[in-house]
Order: structure tokens, then C-alpha cells, then sequence
């Protein structure tokens, strides 16, 4: 969640990056199904309202740094897959 990391995912996908209020989204996905499980909220309309934003991050970087950037960092993708036997 650091606004470097942030930074960068907009500059190398060249996208606006938008970051919520509450940064723990695998747990909050958890209790959302839980709270539409139990009728805490009757639809995922209800759930939607309570979702707030942070923070925008836009790209800044020009674009042909943006694009070695990104061709480096699916390279090191690719390099990665099939590292640890499953």
C-alpha cells in the first residue's frame, strides 16, 4: 500500500491507480460475504455505499520509460513462473 508501489503500478500500466480507505480488502471481502450470508446487508448494492476512496495515483511518468519499465517487469514475471516446485 506504500505510495511508491502505488506510484509505479499507475506509471507502468499507464492507468489511474485508486487506492480505498480501508486497505485490508481480503478481509473486508470476508466479512461482506459474511454480512450478506447473515442479512446484515440485503444486497451487495448496500455494500458498495460503504466503499471509500484514499487516493488517485496518475500515471506521471513519460511513456517511453513507462513502457521499458513495464517490459521489464513482465520479464522478470516470466522468469519467476515455475521457480518453486509445487
Amino acid at each position: 500500500v506504500s505510495d511508491i508501489m502505488m506510484q509505479f503500478q499507475a506509471d507502468i500500466l499507464r492507468i489511474n491507480v485508486v487506492r480505498p480507505k480501508v486497505i485490508e480488502t481480503t478481509a473486508l471481502g470476508a466479512a461482506f460475504m459474511a454480512g450478506l450470508r447473515t442479512g446484515m446487508w440485503s444486497s451487495f448494492d448496500n455494500i458498495t455505499k460503504t466503499w471509500a476512496q484514499d487516493r488517485v495515483f496518475e500515471p506521471k511518468m513519460d511513456e517511453e520509460r513507462s513502457r521499458k519499465l513495464y517490459a521489464g517487469w513482465k520479464k522478470a514475471v516470466e522468469r519467476s513462473l515455475g521457480w518453486i516446485d509445487s
